[in-house]
């Protein structure tokens, strides 16, 4: 008969006594397991012992199971130690077993003297690992702490891709009261992913944002200064191959006053590289950029007038960018290149503040138009 890990497999003998079997977890290490047989005869037990060599196997043996406990007898037996002991008869296989893998566990009580009864049996299916690690939230940007009332959209990242589809279901937005915040979201049919689903868009519904608008009016701002909130994933959210998340996510911040002005590269400070060297080229913002944009739309050209081959990174809670030519800087004057797409975490661009159009964060394309910024290096 067969038994799950903890569970009894059992058989009475010719006096009645219960023999029973089951395979049991070590809880020192969850990846070994026992065999325990209990209702032997100890003294027929006993006798069993005094021959040399005991023949052990005769009375009870452990196999890769077959399916078939006819074949799987006459295989050769699992390698291991047996001890008696607390009354009970006890096999530790030599070796961890492997995941996937069913294993029987075959006891012979007519094995010991004068002993009768028939075999029993247990087995036991080692759980497969998994291939796949479970998908968790990566990170969530903005990753400041403090965020402005007028915050436009988060990005949140994944391990692995995900699922679409009803995602709204496992977002929240949560005040310091633990209540969600209602509908702060611009919920669309159009899921806004990268290619790869494993970077969510997420944007704060803009008439929420914009005064002199209805939304923003009528139910007010989804977040408002001074006050603390948490934006939750729930770990309900199934990964792409139909799991949920390992766990929940949780980015608590605070809200501060909102920023209506545009972006002016003029105030961000150039940290310039000594030529000779591949020393990261800084720039440091006034305030955080927005994650995704900043890494795609700054870019450097070379005294020849080339854009530089290299890797951008931000750092200090999206406040400064660094650039990591491929090749040793030259002397020589060097320039940024922006795009003024370029966003703030309100949706402020370059020259251009985010309350011009409702829509036109959603709608928005990306331009051709750019700012150059001179710096030299020496």
């Amino acid at each position: 008969m067969a038994c799950r890990p903890g569970s009894v497999a059992r058989v009475q003998n010719s006096s009645g006594a219960s023999v029973l079997v089951h395979w049991r977890r070590e809880r020192s290490d969850t990846n070994r397991f026992v065999v325990e047989v209990v209702g032997l005869d100890m003294v027929a037990l006993k006798q069993f012992q005094n021959r040399k060599p005991i023949p052990w196997p005769r009375l009870l043996a452990a196999y890769a199971d077959t399916g078939d406990v006819r074949i799987d007898v006459e295989l050769p037996p699992m390698v291991g130690n047996y001890r008696v002991q607390s009354g009970m008869l006890r096999f530790e296989p030599a070796y961890p077993l492997q995941p996937g893998v069913q294993y029987r566990a075959v006891c012979h009580p007519d094995a010991l003297p004068g002993g009768r009864g028939s075999l029993v049996t247990a087995t036991l299916k080692v759980p497969a690992q998994s291939t796949n690690p479970r998908t968790v939230v990566s990170r969530i940007y903005p990753s400041a702490g403090e965020l402005p009332e007028n915050l436009l959209k988060f990005y949140v990242q994944f391990s692995g891709p995900m699922q679409r589809g009803h995602i709204y279901e496992h977002i929240h937005l949560r005040n310091a009261s633990g209540r969600d915040v209602e509908l702060p979201f611009l919920e669309i049919d159009e899921e806004l992913w990268d290619p790869s689903l494993t970077r969510l868009t997420l944007f704060i519904d803009p008439g929420r944002i914009k005064r002199g608008v209805r939304p923003l009016e009528e139910v007010g701002s989804s977040l408002q200064a001074g006050q603390r909130y948490t934006l939750v994933i729930d770990s309900a959210w199934n990964d792409g191959v139909g799991n949920p998340l390992r766990e929940s996510f949780h980015k608590e911040f605070r809200v501060g006053p909102p920023n209506r002005e545009p972006i002016d590269p003029t105030q961000w400070r150039i940290d310039t590289p000594k030529k000779g060297t591949r020393t990261p080229l800084r720039l440091t913002f006034p305030q955080p950029m927005d994650h995704a944009l900043a890494q795609r739309v700054i870019r450097v050209g070379d005294p020849a007038g080339h854009l530089m081959a290299g890797e951008t990174r931000l750092g200090n809670e999206e406040r400064q960018w660094s650039f990591i030519p491929s090749q040793s800087w030259r002397g020589g004057r060097y320039e940024l290149v922006v795009q003024t797409t370029l966003e703030d975490l309100a949706g402020n661009n370059i020259g251009k503040p985010f309350e011009v159009d409702l829509l036109e964060p959603v709608q928005r394309r990306i331009s051709n138009s750019s700012v150059r910024v001179p710096f030299e290096v020496r």
